[in-house]
């Protein structure tokens, strides 16, 4: 058995079948506007703490109540809580790195009695005149792509001897991914890998991860990938 499993998952369109994010500010916000700003995002011509802070300020006045049925409406992706169940079982340590909000993460948690992972995320709460107002504790001004560095947490979250999944769908998976030595991607990020030829291993709901990682916890000797763990190496160094 090998000891050192760190694996680092995304949230919206990964944990959960639907970007969240993207799908509360197209209901709620001014929707051309909101559709305006992400695809600026995704064209990397606005960085993601920019415009989550665009999206907030499309919407005037938020209704709570309906804002938190919203949230409940959504589900999550088959097998997850099969697959939390495998990691804790065998030892792995799960992190959810997600470039949403904490708000909604924790209601669909909750709502599906998910509980025991180490969540990091960008903050949002509601003010008292009904306004979005986001906070980002974890911005890194040297990466735009997420206003939450999902790199920073992987490097500060693993070490040398440490084995380390990605598994991701979008635009906020791209850089951190190059972190890890193993990547499941689908969409987005499964595009990014394939264009910029990096090993993964497609993926569409966590049944299929989870036997995947049934292999290769099985495999005698896993080899860590080379461009990972220089990126990684680089990364210590830098601390």
């Amino acid at each position: 058995m090998h000891t050192g499993f760190k694996i680092f998952v995304d949230f919206d369109g990964t944990i959960t079948i639907e970007d969240v994010g993207d799908a509360v500010f197209r209901k709620f916000g001014d929707k051309p506007k909101v559709d305006e700003i992400i695809e600026a995002l995704l064209s990397d011509r606005l960085p993601a703490k920019d415009s989550w802070i665009a999206l907030c300020g499309s919407i005037n006045a938020i209704n709570k109540e309906e804002l938190d049925q919203y949230i409940s409406t959504f589900q999550i992706n088959e097998g997850f809580k099969e697959f939390v169940k495998f990691c804790k079982e065998s030892s792995h340590d799960v992190f959810v790195l997600s470039d949403g909000f904490d708000y909604y993460i924790d209601k669909i948690f909750t709502k599906e009695g998910i509980e025991g992972i180490n969540v990091y995320s960008n903050r949002l709460t509601i003010s008292s005149e009904n306004k979005l107002i986001p906070s980002f504790p974890y911005f890194d001004s040297e990466f735009l792509t997420s206003a939450n560095c999902k790199r920073n947490h992987i490097i500060s979250n693993s070490g040398d001897d440490d084995f380390t999944f990605y598994i991701g769908d979008g635009n906020s998976d791209k850089y951190a991914a190059q972190y890890c030595d193993f990547i499941f991607a689908k969409n987005d990020l499964l595009k990014f890998c394939e264009k910029e030829r990096i090993t993964y291993f497609p993926f569409q709901n966590f049944f299929e991860v989870t036997e995947r990682m049934k292999e290769l916890t099985a495999k005698k000797r896993l080899k860590k990938r080379h461009r990972a763990v220089l990126n990684r190496k680089t990364a210590y160094m830098a601390e």
